[in-house]
């Protein structure tokens, strides 16, 4: 059985892949630290960890933020971000149903990771794949996750490849909740334990040294 820390930190992941694709959408641009470990993500299949899936506890520190925003029902929670974590939440157990999907997606990062000797995670070729990878599979699920924003950045086609990067990032972490035992019903029941391991996890981001 999974760790608490664990869970919280896997249920940030999704966070924040959402938060980032948000912001993609609205504003054109995301933070990039927190959006390469979200990609970095994608890519650790055997992982020793779950904070070495972000590449260290800190790949997930603007999914943390967002956590305790949504559960303390603070005045800057973000509708449109949990809106879109239930969404990825939901498809993420239609896939872990579908095996030939699973295998058409985990074929499809195995190409992408052959790239990664000649590209950088964030390089457009590699958040294209991503983003094929997103279109042929997740997308094809019911109901579809519509992405809300200023038409002017959902015209151009890096940002939309780097929403469906971030989104199928966001699955990923969603696939992580659930094998650390994450559940709708411990998001429910747990949310004070999930809101002060969340508090300790940004601490621990924060101290000194």
């Amino acid at each position: 059985m999974k760790s608490e820390r664990e869970r919280c930190i896997a249920l940030a992941g999704v966070f924040q892949a959402a938060e980032l694709a948000s912001q993609v959408a609205h504003r054109g641009m995301a933070d990039s630290d927190a959006t390469e470990a979200s990609i970095h993500s994608l890519f650790q299949i055997d992982a020793d960890s779950v904070e070495s899936v972000y590449n260290g506890l800190s790949g997930v520190a603007v999914g943390l933020r967002i956590v305790a925003q949504q559960l303390q029902g603070t005045s800057s929670r973000k509708i449109e971000t949990t809106r879109y974590v239930v969404s990825l939440l939901h498809l993420e157990r239609k896939l872990e149903r579908n095996s030939a999907m699973l295998e058409k997606i985990s074929s499809g990062i195995n190409t992408s990771s052959a790239r990664l000797v000649h590209y950088s995670l964030l390089h457009p070729n590699i958040l294209a794949g991503m983003a094929e990878i997103y279109s042929e599979t997740i997308s094809t699920l019911k109901p579809r996750i519509m992405v809300q924003g200023d038409p002017l950045h959902l015209k151009n086609p890096e940002n939309i490849n780097k929403i469906r990067s971030l989104l199928l990032a966001g699955i990923r972490s969603a696939m992580l909740w659930r094998q650390c035992g994450g559940s709708r019903l411990k998001l429910l029941l747990g949310r004070n334990r999930l809101i002060q391991t969340t508090q300790v996890l940004m601490r621990e981001i924060n101290a000194p040294g």
